[in-house]
């Protein structure tokens, strides 16, 4: 049996488990809307349709669809392979977050790899002291989540999940945060960035994650072959989206009264657009006249998306096709590895 193979199994074990779960609830819920109705009956209730509530029919079930165990995307990398690129960016975020909010890391069973591999280390990452409570749990709720997401991936794929690679989420003037600001022009040659130094720091730097991870996901999803896993895929983009949609929301409001921040998330758009290509999609949340740009779409209305190599020039600081550096200073783990030259 190939890993691709126990993969997908393990996708749709989960499918065919979370059917049967709605099926007893729906089941259930039917039961509960007749026997809801004869107690108001009897009690002589007032409602407005005259008689007890109709439940929905149960939908009938459908196969789950078969993937193809071995399925490849035209750019050559597995189903697999991008589950496991993926996981490299799930790390990164969820590192980041679980020290911001708590100042530790995520449990040393959650960066293990196959047989062999040790888990590459984490320098920096504080926590954060906050002062608006609102952010404070933004940022509680988004750590949960992509840990949550961290456990998912590994258990999705199974015996090939990819260890955590090294990462730099340190606050020097030279690490990677400083790195980006720098490049994105919110501080000169020689200075610090610091994330955990205030909320809005926090913010602009899960700003500069948060966008990333929507288009990495949008832009996976033409690649994968299988139903199972897209649709596993799509789940965590909506999260993704949701987190980015969140972050850009409170920037785009405390920048009303700062405008600096505003300005920030701008310069940090352009500096990764002059990273991955010659295309110019990215977005701040600077308002298009009297409208917000809270949700930064096409004119279609939909979201842009990125290939692993373009996320990999941003991630790692660096327009040309190299394989480590930014935030990744080691590489990431799996088969996409080397960003795009640009």
């Amino acid at each position: 049996m190939t890993d691709d193979t126990q993969m997908m199994e393990a996708l749709e074990a989960r499918v065919r488990r979370r059917e049967g779960r709605r099926d007893f609830f729906r089941t259930m819920g039917a039961a509960a809307a007749i026997g809801g109705g004869m107690a108001l009956t009897s009690c002589g209730g007032n409602d407005d349709s005259g008689g007890s509530p109709t439940p929905s029919p149960t939908a009938t079930a459908t196969a789950t669809p078969t993937p193809t165990p071995t399925a490849t995307s035209s750019s050559g990398l597995t189903d697999g392979d991008l589950l496991n690129f993926a996981l490299n960016l799930e790390y990164l975020e969820a590192q980041f977050y679980a020290y911001a909010t708590t100042g530790t890391g995520l449990d040393a069973t959650l960066l293990t790899g196959p047989t062999g591999t040790t888990p590459g280390a984490v320098t920096g990452g504080r926590q954060v002291t906050f002062t608006d409570p609102v952010v404070a749990n933004f940022a509680r709720e988004i750590a949960a989540d992509e840990r949550a997401h961290v456990q998912f991936l590994r258990a999705a794929i199974g015996a090939t999940a990819i260890a955590m690679p090294a990462l730099d989420l340190s606050a020097t003037a030279t690490g990677a945060f400083s790195n980006a600001a720098r490049a994105a022009g919110l501080i000169g040659a020689g200075q610090a960035f610091d994330p955990y130094a205030n909320e809005n720091d926090f913010l602009l730097a899960a700003y500069l994650f948060e966008d990333v991870g929507v288009t990495a996901y949008k832009g996976a999803a033409a690649q994968l072959s299988s139903a199972v896993v897209l649709q596993a895929a799509a789940g965590i983009l909506a999260a993704e989206a949701y987190h980015a949609a969140m972050i850009r929301t409170t920037l785009y409001t405390k920048g009303l009264i700062t405008p600096s921040l505003i300005d920030a998330t701008e310069k940090i758009s352009d500096a990764r657009d002059s990273l991955d290509g010659a295309t110019d999609l990215d977005q701040g949340v600077r308002a298009i006249g009297n409208v917000s740009n809270i949700i930064p779409l096409d004119a279609n209305g939909i979201a842009f998306g990125r290939t692993p190599q373009q996320v990999l020039n941003i991630v790692y600081l660096n327009k040309a096709s190299v394989s480590l550096g930014g935030f990744f200073p080691a590489g990431v783990n799996g088969t996409a590895k080397t960003s795009a030259a640009n």
